[in-house]
């Protein structure tokens, strides 16, 4: 749904990125837009980072991506609203994932798959470690009750059925059916499979054929693998499918093959392939515990940057699914509170209260929800030296934790509110990590310091008391406002100014300003002059032309001269749609202006002044 709060923002980020004939899909994570462009040489990255509301602009890992922050979710919304833009929160499109290297393509696969269950395995997880807390901890909870089975049910529940959730986002990543994937992966999971298991490794036989039985349970290579074979499968199928028959032809060819096929060799090879990576990791952190720590917690924050940590979290998840345990969400949690400590010696140490404000506003979702982007873009990559810290303080608190080989039994987002996954034997070693990346960090930050402005101007800056000019921003026949055939700008309910009958398609600018938007359709422009906020509509109800007879000339964020040309536009178009063609050239924000005089002239260019202000 359309939200009038973020609706400028959604207008200059789309403008922006390229347009939207630009745009060919675009998804969002936690914190950021994740735009797949066309030509990411069309895009304006200066003006998107004047956005107050934009704390970084990445380009990496397929994507051109806008770091919006906490509200990102709502921005998303705004622009589907706005725009006829191809998306899915849950997948990328395929010409992302044609882009970048082998490796770039498969965490961007791995991460369209994982991302959207991931809140789920967040909340189950929650469930199991604070069980953990009732019954292992305190002893308060009778493991043989009804309300620790109902409530164990609802932690297992994500982690059991694990390859059903990851059939049907793989489907949705790798474009096939998802009820097909869901009906292959479910089949091994059901009683007449599991009840052929005795022991894992048995081999039994189809059609004579051995077939090597596993749990796949909790399993996460085999439904990926799976899938990934079927959706090629299935393209191959509707080649020679009628399409008459399509409907119980297809599922059933599918089923035929995939299941034995899956059970033979997917299967196997992808518990083969999970248990390897598994193996491989936990000898790593074994053997050296603390290098890795000091890798992984120094290192994280700039898989986070270009977007690519999502990438990764399948081992974690494989981990808690295979063992019981990870021992990288532990070294991943030194460099969530590195970045709360960054955020933190910032606020101690600035001496302008906006910064102080911001360090503090970023800390509490990264303290408390394990967000660290805000932090990153608008506090450490900002000031420099609280980068620095920040890896330092990172890598210090991870080599810690690796060394003190310390373990999550579920997988969470690292936060203060999230300590209960990382309850056990090794807690003490967590809590100390932690405590030292946060503490490192926010000292190192302050010692270090940062060159920032004492005094940095308002958002909003006074509009000067000196009598300023505005010029008319086209040439034509001078109207009054009350005149306009439409009462929303008669009425001066859009704000105080005139109205130009015009002789040429051609909208100039009336003040030396900044382009504050371009309606995506062309016809209104708004400008911005020391806070004089000025908007330039071209024609009554001429949105609904959609942009035909339009050529915006400028780009939002643009400074611009009085006198420059801004737009052009065909008069001849708008007249045979049956619109009419009058400009209002408006200043929106009159509760800050004082209007001194209108010009009585009748016929006006864009050299002569027609409206006299100032602040008041």
């Amino acid at each position: 749904m359309i939200s009038k709060k973020y609706e400028n923002l959604a207008q200059s980020i789309v403008q922006n990125v390229g347009g939207l004939e630009n745009i060919v899909s675009l998804t969002h994570c936690v914190t950021r837009l994740r735009f797949c462009l066309k030509d990411d040489n069309l895009t304006n990255q200066t003006a998107l980072e004047e956005l107050t509301e934009v704390l970084a602009v990445v380009r990496g890992n397929g994507q051109y991506q806008v770091v919006i922050g906490n509200m990102v979710e709502d921005v998303f919304d705004t622009i589907l609203s706005l725009y006829p833009i191809k998306s899915n929160k849950t997948t990328h499109s395929d010409e992302m994932q044609k882009t970048g290297n082998i490796i770039t393509r498969a965490l961007n696969q791995m991460s369209a798959i994982l991302l959207p269950i991931v809140t789920a395995l967040a909340g189950a997880g929650m469930i199991k470690a604070f069980l953990v807390i009732l019954t292992v901890t305190f002893d308060i909870l009778d493991t043989s009750g009804s309300t620790y089975k109902i409530l164990n049910a609802a932690g297992n529940s994500v982690f059991y059925f694990l390859p059903l959730f990851l059939a049907v986002s793989s489907a949705k990543a790798f474009k096939c059916n998802p009820y097909i994937s869901l009906a292959i992966v479910a089949a091994l999971l059901e009683p007449n499979f599991t009840s052929l298991i005795q022991n894992v490794g048995d081999v039994v036989d189809f059609i004579g054929i051995p077939v090597v039985m596993m749990k796949y349970t909790g399993t996460l290579i085999p439904a990926i693998l799976a899938i990934l074979v079927y959706a090629k499968l299935e393209r191959w199928l509707k080649t020679f499918i009628p399409k008459s028959i399509e409907i119980f032809a297809l599922s059933f060819v599918a089923l035929i093959i995939m299941l034995p096929l899956t059970a033979m060799v997917i299967g196997p090879v992808g518990v083969l392939l999970a248990n390897g990576m598994g193996d491989f990791v936990n000898f790593v952190s074994t053997q050296s515990g603390l290098l890795t720590g000091m890798i992984i917690g120094g290192g994280w924050t700039l898989l986070v940057m270009f977007g690519i940590h999502w990438g990764v979290a399948p081992i974690m998840v494989n981990n808690i699914s295979t063992y019981g345990f990870d021992y990288i969400r532990p070294m991943v949690a030194a460099a969530t509170f590195a970045s709360s400590g960054a955020a933190f010696g910032v606020f101690l140490r600035s001496r302008n209260k906006k910064t102080k404000a911001f360090a503090l506003s970023t800390m509490v979702p990264a303290l408390l929800g394990g967000i660290t982007e805000p932090i990153i873009y608008g506090i450490s990559l900002r000031y420099k030296r609280p980068f620095i810290a920040q890896i330092i303080g990172g890598a210090v608190a991870g080599g810690f934790i690796g060394a003190m080989h310390t373990k999550a039994i579920v997988y969470v987002f690292p936060a203060l509110t999230t300590l209960p996954a990382f309850a056990g034997d090794t807690f003490i070693y967590y809590c100390i990590g932690i405590l030292i990346s946060f503490t490192v960090t926010a000292l190192l930050t302050y010692l270090l310091g940062f060159e920032e402005q004492i005094d940095e101007p308002k958002e909003n800056a006074n509009i000067p008391s000196i009598e300023q000019k505005l010029y008319a921003c086209a040439k034509g026949e001078l109207k009054s406002l009350e005149h306009v055939n439409d009462p929303v700008f008669s009425s001066k309910a859009m704000g105080e100014g005139v109205a130009i009958l015009p002789s040429v398609g051609e909208l100039y600018a009336p003040i030396d300003s900044i382009v504050d938007f371009v309606f995506p359709t062309g016809h209104a422009i708004g400008l911005n002059a020391n806070g004089t906020e000025i908007l330039l509509h071209v024609g009554i109800n001429t949105v609904e032309m959609n942009g035909k007879g339009f050529k915006v000339l400028v780009k939002e964020g643009q400074k611009v001269k009085c006198g420059e040309k801004l737009l052009e536009f065909d008069i001849n178009m708008i007249k045979e749609a049956g619109y009419d063609y009058s400009i209002m050239q408006l200043i929106s924000n009159m509760d800050q202006v004082k209007l001194l005089q209108i010009s009585e002239k009748l016929n006006v260019t864009e050299q002569d002044s027609i409206i006299t202000f100032k602040g008041r």
